[in-house]
């Protein structure tokens, strides 16, 4: 009993370190620069430097974390998951399944709001990796302010590098980011408590009478003040994204016991040692830390920025791949970085998109500060969107009372709407960037939906219906030709495969064995392999012709050659060899036409998106050297 108590606390305590590595790495990093940013001189809403100011700023950071990180995402948010999976893309697959069976407005609407809360999400994985290796570089301004035009090209440099190594994967560097951050988290919360040695009187800012006295007495510049107070917590929804694969409790512990009070010790350490000297003010993270040790703080700082940059790609690879599930994006190709760890993946589409985006940002923006406008914006619109869904669907599921609920959601998006508000009235200076890329992604997405909807429509009336065209085959097979040998047909619904229709109408033959492969995603992260597969002979199995529903979840790859090794010969009435099997794909090449559907330049973006999808016998894995392909043109 004692063995097993302890390998199951070995099993926590690796979740934990492992959490610490993969998730906190943003809202860890964010230390670096949010106070700095708060008091710089360089805002055109600068805050004064005074006892008051910093009490009241250093309160208002200490209670944003603790209302959105702690109560928000780790004790509200993160109670609601799609069958263990969490992240706004949950959020969203749990309206869609309502959705489907209401067809109300609202669910609509909601789900809406929440693709645009994902489009959010893809512009700041584009900000992130820039302002956080930045503020980190930018640290070499301590030890020889000389060294200050070396900042952009070494950024450049570490980001270009992070982004050409993602096709190696993640795995083996993965192992060493939970003890390089618990080196970070000590060491940050360590120079706090040295900071506030020298003023320990900070430590009163703790109450949050400080933080409502700021807002209340000194609101003209608390507001403003709160458009880079909200640099504090960025990283939220990293929290709630990666609960399927580490879990709640890992990422709560981690948060609660290590994350929250390292991060505080270093806000009140850099506020009292601005309070005790104003001189400070420069770089306050990087002067708590004695001279002599400076240039190793600023590497552990980069690498650890380096891990937030991370994480954030990592987490783009996964909503790009989810969104392509959800029919929301095209199929892109998609390599998966790790034998054991399904989530790890790299998407080589979106990291190129990415490292062009993000060097872009560092040569225009050239400093974290520039970058703190536009950061913001991507992390309000993205908390705001997530707790107004979570309201939605905890009053649709919890027992807990009307009243309670909606009492504590209206103080939580009360205060994200603030922040909202504040980072609104920076549009000029640079928070209109990650609203372009949201809308952007927005519209690219909706219309890859819509664009899905109507070719489906097209094609059902170019296939026929299924059943009607092999009853056809079985019972009139004059002129066609049956050779040996099984032939698979990957189809999308209960039409007949073009390729199929193609090979009987214009080849004139047919295989001995036909297997129609429906590969139906579902909106559950993954499918338990007693449920993959569905057969169906149609009512004609002793004609070789069965129809086979192979179902994946929306986090899985569909590996089909794989799922259909599971048919016994009980289910195809027969034994077929899947080994020597001839997998047959219908391409659609996608013309202008005029039929309604869409406006014109909507159609025009769906067509050029198309060009992206990445090839079928890819995706689904399909052995190359048996793969037939038969192209038809749609016309949308």
């Amino acid at each position: 009993m004692t063995n097993a108590r302890t390998g199951k606390d070995v099993v926590r305590l690796a979740a934990v370190v492992g959490a610490l590595g993969v998730v906190f790495g943003d809202i860890g990093t964010s230390p670096i620069y949010t106070l700095q940013t708060v008091f710089s001189p360089d805002d055109p809403h600068p805050v004064q430097v005074d006892t008051d100011n910093i009490y009241g700023v250093v309160s208002l950071i200490f209670w944003s974390v603790t209302l959105i990180l702690t109560v928000t995402y780790v004790s509200l948010v993160m109670r609601i998951s799609n069958h263990g999976e969490g992240g706004i893309m949950a959020l969203i697959t749990l309206l869609r399944q309502w959705a489907a069976k209401s067809h109300t407005r609202t669910l609509l609407i909601l789900a809406g709001l929440g693709i645009f809360g994902a489009s959010l999400f893809l512009g700041d994985s584009m900000i992130t990796p820039a302002i956080s290796v930045l503020s980190a570089v930018e640290g070499l301004k301590t030890v020889d302010p000389s060294l200050s035009e070396w900042v952009v090209p070494i950024t450049a440099v570490i980001i270009a590098t992070l982004f050409l190594v993602q096709r190696f994967g993640t795995e083996a560097v993965g192992r060493m980011f939970g003890p390089v951050m618990i080196v970070w988290f000590t060491t940050i919360g360590g120079l706090g408590i040295g900071g506030i040695t020298h003023e320990p009187g900070i430590l009163r800012a703790l109450s949050p009478t400080y933080a409502v006295g700021f807002l209340a007495g000194h609101f003209h510049v608390a507001f403003f003040a709160m458009g880079a107070i909200v640099l504090s917590v960025t990283g939220a929804e990293a929290l709630y994204a990666d609960m399927g694969h580490f879990g709640r409790r890992p990422i709560s512990v981690g948060w609660l016991f290590v994350v929250y009070p390292a991060a505080a010790l270093s806000y009140f350490g850099q506020a009292a040692l601005i309070l005790h000297d104003p001189k400070n003010l420069s770089a306050p993270f990087f002067l708590l830390c004695p001279s002599w040790a400076r240039i190793a703080l600023v590497v552990l700082a980069t690498a650890a920025t380096v891990i937030a940059a991370q994480s954030v790609v990592t987490g783009a690879f996964s909503v790009a791949k989810q969104a392509g599930q959800l029919g929301y994006l095209p199929r892109l190709r998609i390599l998966h970085t790790s034998e054991d760890t399904q989530g790890q993946v790299y998407v080589p589409f979106v990291n190129w998109l990415l490292l062009v985006a993000v060097l872009t940002l560092v040569f225009a923006f050239r400093s974290s500060f520039a970058l703190a406008n536009a950061y913001g914006m991507a992390v309000t619109g993205t908390i705001t969107i997530v707790t107004t869904l979570f309201a939605y669907i905890a009053a649709r599921t919890w027992r807990m009372p009307k009243v309670l609920l909606f009492s504590i959601v209206a103080v939580l998006l009360g205060l994200d709407l603030l922040f909202f508000a504040v980072n609104m009235t920076k549009l000029v200076s640079g928070a209109w960037l990650p609203l372009v890329i949201a809308l952007t992604c927005f519209t690219i997405m909706i219309t890859w939906q819509r664009g899905r909807e109507l070719v489906t429509r097209r094609r059902t009336d170019m296939e026929g219906p299924l059943t009607e065209f092999v009853r056809e085959l079985a019972e009139e097979p004059s002129g066609v030709g049956i050779v040996d040998g099984t032939a698979v047909f990957l189809n999308r619904g209960a039409e007949t495969p073009l390729a199929l229709r193609a090979n009987v109408e214009h080849n004139h033959v047919r295989h001995r064995h036909v297997l129609i492969v429906e590969i139906a995603v579902e909106s559950v992260p993954r499918v338990a392999e007693a449920d993959r597969l569905e057969v169906n002979d149609l009512g004609y199995a002793d004609d070789g012709i069965t129809h086979v529903t192979l179902h994946f979840g929306y986090t899985e790859t569909p590996n089909v050659p794989a799922a259909l090794a599971r048919l016994t010969d009980e289910q195809t009435e027969g034994h077929i060899e899947l080994d020597a099997a001839t997998y047959f794909l219908s391409k659609i090449e996608l013309v202008l036409g005029d039929k309604g559907g869409m406006p014109g330049w909507r159609k025009r973006l769906f067509i050029a998106t198309s060009h992206i999808t990445a090839d079928a016998a890819d995706h689904f894995l399909l052995p190359r050297d048996r793969t037939v392909i038969m192209g038809s043109h749609v016309s949308v």
